[in-house]
Formats: C-alpha cells, structure tokens, sequence
C-alpha cells in the first residue's frame, strides 16, 4: 500500500523527520520563504520517493527557481513530480461565506490596518495579502467580478490592486485563469457578479452589539473557531471533598455543519424560537422511542435483537420499521444532546449576564426610539452584565449618537464604567476615530430596526423543560438592513442614493482602467460578494442572509478579512485606545 504524506501545517513541515525512500509525499503548504528552505532542504536530504508539491497561493518565479536548484544540485529534479498552484488561500465557513486564511490573523486585523503609526510599506504588505486572497477567490469562483468600493481608506487600496492584478492575468491570454472553459465550470456562469468592498470602519456598532439569533450568540458567548465549538461539561451537584482541588470543568467541543438539519434550519433563528424548537424535537423524540420500547415489550423482544426482528412474520412490520430506524433515532438524539448542551450553554451567558436587556436597548439605540430605562442605570447595575458588556453598550451609545456627550455628563459615565471595571482604553480609540471619520457629521444609519416583545414562552415555559427561561425575554427582531446590507442593496439594485453615488467602479475585464464612479452597466445584478476590510462578524452576514431570503432569485456571498466576536474587537479597540 503506498501511504502519502500530507504537509499542512508549518509545525509538521518544519518537524525533524527521517528519510522514508519508498514513499511519495504530497506537500499542501503556503509558498512562504521559510516553508520554501524546507523543502529545498528535504530535496538535498532525500527524503521521499517523490515530491507533489501543491501551493495554497501562487508561488513566485523567482522561488519556484529556488526548489529548481535545490533538485538540481541534490540530483533529485526527475523526483519533484507535480508542482501545482492551488489558489486556495481563504477559508469557506458556510456556502455563502468565506473569511481569509487565518494563520497569520494579526497581521491584516483592524488593529494592524488602522495603527496611527503604520508606515506606508506595511500597509501596502497588508494589501498585498489581502489581494492575493481575494484573487485565489475570484480564480475558485471562476468570475471576473464588477468591482466597487468607497474611496479614501483601506477598501479603495484593495479595490485598486485587486483590479490591477485581475487586469494583468486577464491581458495574458495564454496564462490566463480566467479562460472561457473557467468561466463555464464557475458558479456564476450567466453573469458576472457585483463585488462590493466595504471598510470596517463604516461600522462599528455592529461588532459590538450583543446579537440575538442563534449562530451569531454562540460566536459572542462561546468558545466558536472554525465550526467548532467548546463548551464547559457542567460536573454535577458533587461538591468537592473539604481542602481538595476543585474539579477541572471538562470541554466538550461539537462541530456544526452542513449535514446538520437543525442548525441549518435554526442557526438564524432568535434564541427563543431555537429554544422551544429544541424542546419541540426532544419530545418528538420522547414519543418515538417510547413507541419503539412499547412495541419490543408486546413482542417480548429484548434489546438489539435483530436476528429475532427480522424473523417475525409479516404482522410485526410495525415492529420491524420502528427497529430499523434505531440508527436514524440515534442520530437524532446525538444531536438534540449536542443543541441541548450548547442551547443551555448560551441561555445560561443570557440569564447571568441580562443579554436580552442589552440586545433590546442597544437595538433601541441603534434605530433612534424610545428608551424605557437611563443607560446610566444599566452601567451602574452591578447584576447587570460584566464590565466588558457594560462597556460594549456605551460604545454603541457613543457611535450611534448625533451628537457626543458633553464633558460633564462623559465623565459621569466614564467614572461610572470605571467603577463597574471597565478599560477605557477601547473609548479613548472610538472617540480618536468619530473626529476624524466622516461619520462624525453623518452618523451611519441602521434602519428602522428594533424588537418586538412576543408572548409567553408555551413550550419552554413547561416544569419538564430542558430551558427554564424565567426571566428572559421573549424578544422577536424586526426585519432591518444594517449598513454593510443598506450599501450592497442600493449597489445590486442600482439605486441613487447620496450614500453610495460616489463609490469608485472598477471593470477589470475593461481594456484601460477607468477612474470614473458610474458603472456602464445599468441592469440590477442577481449575484453579489460582499467584503468587509477590517473584519467582520455573524451579525451582519445573518443580516445579509435574510436580507437575501426576501429577494427571489438573488444570491449574495459574506467575505471578511477576519472574522471576530466582539470580545476580540474590544481587544483590538483598547490595544489602538492605548497607542
């Protein structure tokens, strides 16, 4: 049997490993320097029958000549055997949403993009690694996108190299990977599709809102990487013996995908209807296998016995049908366990920290109304949240407002966050950035959003229930396009709108590049990518989503630099806040 190695990962890669003469090696790698001098040193030592050698980005001439002369002064040229480029840097998380590889996280973050002190050589290596994942993207997708984008900040400077670099692949025709067989193969084969470059720093209320539909929950309250998530196993009622080691809380991680029914169908879904939905499958499942135990116990069946099942008489078809779904039953438990954990997990984050409260009224902030309660009240609740959520809500609050708080009432607040623990550090960054942003004069508009109490809850409201969710409220979000969702619509429907009248165009397939803002083409466009340069969040691509579900025939992609809960963007917020 021939056994393959597969190179992934750097700390593989960059492992001391022995030679294996008889066994080819297949190597999955970024074409970095480093991983480039080991390769070459693998070639000089021997180490494999033969060499694959498969690039996640494009590798540049110039080191594609290094590994040349490495397998020629290790006489190993005839065993490099494939060399391909695989255009494969960026990460699809969901059908309709990819973010960039993250390995290397920290260098194209909010942070790094928007550091005072950034020299311009950084900022265009930025760039530059955002481009070529994007062009890794569009070469995957098979489409030369229709490019837009606002002017004057990071996005502009993606849009412009990215234009330039579709622009020379495209005018090398014999190189070109954009070709007409591509093209047919790409998903988007009747017409090309509307790509829409958006700034962070458009907004940045989003990032920090406290969210309510399931997806988005998990991502701000729990430990969620990559479709994984961990939570703490609870240990019990136990108490540990007098002068012992508390007991380390075990984690249990589940992976949410697409062969997941339940996710699918409740990831968008607000946290109660995902509550009383879990609920609603438990018992569903309750009366099935009770069904099933009943009609083994008339039969006088006793466990798996499927050599006795299968030898009943046609009468016991009942029987035989309720046993061979056990499987289908099992699975079906595995995951009303995983929902139920996971479920109990973020209701348990709600009740401790009142996130329905700050849901709620950062949704009354966001689209201007009424608010029942000062937000001083809120700060100063010491039951109210953590320190972070406390701050979180003034951030929104500072942001969203027309016009600042004067320096007397900021200092009431800022003495009262103080007292509730907060960093003011992330503040002292918000208010650097609403004085200097155009945003300062014209505030971004979130629609008219807001949430609508319901009823009771009826199922979960029950003494049997898995959730007791006394004390949460039943809250139902209203349909509303947030910023990144308002400048997309008025881009794909070719709307007029002061908003986005002076976004650049970008036609790469175009023979010169123009400079002008009004597209050539007039017609609406069905399909459209969305990127967010900074970073960006479940938030706005459930936003999207559903702002895609209402308009038949439409499809739209979620992209982003990097995708962050808020926690993490209050990190990035305070380490700028501190600069």
């Amino acid at each position: 049997m021939i056994v393959y190695f597969l190179f992934v990962s750097s700390s593989l890669l960059h492992s001391d490993r022995d030679p294996i003469p008889d066994v080819p090696a297949i190597y999955f790698v970024m074409p970095t320097e480093e991983n480039i001098d080991r390769i070459c040193q693998d070639l000089r030592n021997q180490l494999y029958e033969s060499y694959f050698l498969n690039f996640i980005s494009a590798i540049s001439r110039s080191k594609l000549e290094d590994i040349a002369s490495a397998a020629l002064a290790a006489n190993a040229v005839n065993l490099v055997t494939k060399v391909f480029d695989q255009y494969l840097n960026f990460i699809t998380l969901e059908d309709d949403m990819f973010i960039l590889c993250n390995q290397n996280k920290e260098h194209i973050s909010y942070h790094a993009i928007n550091k005072p002190d950034i020299m311009d050589t950084d900022m265009d290596g930025i760039m530059d690694t955002i481009v070529d994942s994007l062009f890794c993207f569009f070469v995957t997708l098979g489409a030369v996108p229709i490019i837009r984008c606002p002017r004057g900040n990071a996005a502009e400077m993606v849009a412009v190299k990215l234009d330039k670099k579709l622009r020379e692949n495209l005018r090398d025709a014999r190189n070109s990977l954009f070709t007409g067989d591509t093209m047919g193969t790409g998903q988007f084969s009747f017409q090309r599709p509307l790509f829409v470059l958006a700034d962070r720093n458009l907004d940045l209320a989003t990032p920090l809102h406290h969210t309510w539909t399931y997806q988005a929950l998990i991502h701000d309250v729990l430990d969620f990487h990559l479709n994984r998530v961990s939570v703490e196993e609870s240990q019990g009622s136990e108490a540990s013996p007098a002068g012992a080691r508390p007991k380390k809380k075990n984690k249990k991680s589940y992976d949410l995908t697409a062969a997941d029914k339940f996710w699918q169908k409740h990831k968008g879904s607000p946290f109660p209807e995902v509550a009383e939905a879990v609920q609603e499958e438990l018992d569903t499942y309750r009366a099935q296998e009770d069904e099933v135990k009943r009609l083994k116990s008339i039969m006088g069946l006793e466990g798996e016995d499927d050599g006795a099942i299968s030898m009943l008489s046609d009468n016991t078809a009942k029987l035989t049908s309720a046993v061979s779904s056990l499987p289908e039953l099992l699975e079906k438990k595995r995951l009303i366990d995983l929902h139920t954990n996971v479920a109990t997990a973020v209701l348990d984050h709600i009740k401790s920290r009142k996130l329905d409260v700050y849901f709620e009224y950062e949704e009354k902030l966001m689209s201007k109304s009424t608010l029942d309660k000062s937000l001083l009240d809120i700060i100063s609740d010491p039951d109210a949240g953590t320190a972070e959520d406390k701050m979180r809500l003034f951030l929104i609050y500072y942001i969203t407002s027309q016009q600042p708080p004067s320096e007397a009432d900021l200092e009431q607040y800022k003495r009262a966050l103080v007292d509730a623990g907060c960093d003011l550090s992330p503040l002292n960054y918000i208010k650097q950035w609403k004085a200097f942003t155009k945003m300062a004069a014209t505030p971004a508009n979130y629609g008219s959003s807001g949430v609508k109490p319901m009823g009771l809850f009826s199922r979960v409201m029950n003494t049997g229930s898995q959730f007791v969710m006394e004390g949460v409220k039943n809250l139902v979000l209203k349909q509303h396009n947030l910023p990144v969702t308002r400048i997309l619509d008025n881009l794909m429907e070719m709307k007029s709108n002061p908003e986005t009248d002076d976004y650049r165009y970008f036609d790469p397939k175009m023979l010169r590049g123009s400079e002008s803002s009004i597209p050539r083409n007039k017609n609406p466009f069905q399909e459209a990518i969305v990127f967010v340069v900074g970073g960006g969040n479940y938030i706005e691509y459930q936003n999207l989503v559903d702002y895609t579900k209402a308009r038949q025939g439409k499809r739209v992609l979620y992209g982003c630099s990097e995708l962050f809960n808020a926690a993490q963007f209050m990190k990035q917020l305070s380490q700028l806040g501190q600069k």
